[in-house]
């Protein structure tokens, strides 16, 4: 992952919203993106990354825009071996999971275990 994908995160970090960042973890057979490709899921649509587009991705940032709202990690599975057809895009063949977990502080001030923060700032 490069310093650009972190820059966007900290620039978001610091304006004290919660963001879901997405992680593919596992994939199998032919898919989109490649397993530790990252998207940042900002609650106002502001995306950063992807992790292949389509209704796949439109799936994992439903679940994201979820992991923001209640500070619960899940993953989710995607699955692209739909049949091929007039109505089914993106279809590559493969099967994804995308693990999701919110970044940035909560309501009642705590932030996620992986949650960056400045040198000095407690837990």
């Amino acid at each position: 992952m490069n310093a650009t994908f972190y820059r966007h995160l900290q620039g978001m970090l610091d304006e004290e919203l919660p963001v879901a960042v997405a992680t593919i973890i596992e994939a199998k057979g032919s898919v989109p993106r490649e397993v530790g490709a990252k998207m940042i899921i900002h609650p106002l649509g502001r995306h950063v990354g992807t992790v292949g587009g389509g209704c796949g991705e439109a799936d994992v940032i439903r679940a994201g825009l979820d992991v923001i709202e209640s500070g619960l990690p899940r993953t989710v599975h995607v699955d692209l071996t739909e049949d091929i057809s007039m109505e089914s895009l993106g279809v590559c063949g493969g099967v994804m999971d995308v693990f999701i977990e919110r970044w940035g502080e909560s309501e009642d001030g705590t932030a996620p275990a992986g949650a960056y923060r400045p040198s000095g700032d407690s837990a």
